[in-house]
């Protein structure tokens, strides 16, 4: 089996880095052919790869998308802060081509997707929902997108809408905690990789399920991992539940 050619969008940056390294120790699956930045020829180097990785920024999502699509090629997301017109993008794009489309690419993280939700459908509405994240000194976008979408789960579990019942933080007289309310919180500071927290509060109990990520290379190799999946993949819109075969 030949290795898969790669192009990495965004290579300068932390992860960028760390997916070429995680890249590079596994030559006999994996060729970085076009390591892509902030004013490289993003456009003339996709014809080269079989597959992009983007750890780059939301802002430029629509020009990787289009010359993905036009070209055809497999493409993994890894940008968070999408709004929803960019969101509706990404799903129709993946008409076309297929995208694997995640806020997380930890195997660990994603099998805590798994049991937050199990868990808010065993504790049932008698336990208040809230969600923490922490991460280093210099990401721009808050909340993360994986507290995003532990929140996102939280409220399918309670048929709940994210946009309407997420509470992004509390300060001054807020009143009482409402039944329906999802508390977000992001925290900053530091070089923390990641760490994010679900928490249930009941009358006399308390259950958490965290997760701590200390490496970035675990978020490189599940990514590596997506793009060797959905490679050859029919067009379609996936996650990591896909690619780890959590779904359903």
């Amino acid at each position: 089996m030949n290795p898969i050619n790669l192009l990495i969008n965004g290579a300068k940056g932390r992860m960028g880095q760390t997916l070429i390294a995680c890249a590079a120790a596994d030559p006999g699956q994996f060729k970085v052919v076009a390591q892509i930045d902030a004013g490289d020829d993003f456009a003339s180097a996709v014809p080269e790869c079989e597959a992009i990785i983007d750890f780059s920024h939301h802002a430029v999502l629509e020009l990787v998308l289009a010359r993905c699509v036009q070209h055809g090629k497999t493409l993994v997301i890894g940008t968070t802060g999408h709004s929803d017109l960019q969101v509706a993008a990404i799903r129709h794009a993946a008409g076309s081509i297929p995208i694997v489309y995640a806020p997380n690419y930890s195997v660990g993280v994603n099998t805590l997707f798994w049991l937050t939700q199990k868990a808010a459908e065993i504790l049932g509405p008698g336990f208040d929902l809230e969600v923490v994240e922490m991460h280093h000194r210099m990401k721009k976008d808050a909340p993360s997108g994986t507290a995003k979408r532990l929140a996102e789960i939280l409220a399918e579990a309670r048929q709940l809408s994210y946009n309407n019942d997420a509470r992004h933080g509390r300060h001054g007289i807020v009143g009482e905690r409402t039944s329906n309310e999802i508390g977000v919180h992001a925290i900053r500071g530091g070089d923390v990789v990641g760490d994010h927290t679900v928490i249930y509060a009941a009358q006399g109990e308390r259950v958490e399920l965290t997760h701590k990520a200390s490496s970035r290379e675990t978020f490189a190799h599940g990514a590596l991992r997506a793009a060797v999946w959905a490679t050859g993949r029919a067009a379609g819109l996936y996650d990591m539940q896909d690619v780890l075969g959590l779904r359903g």
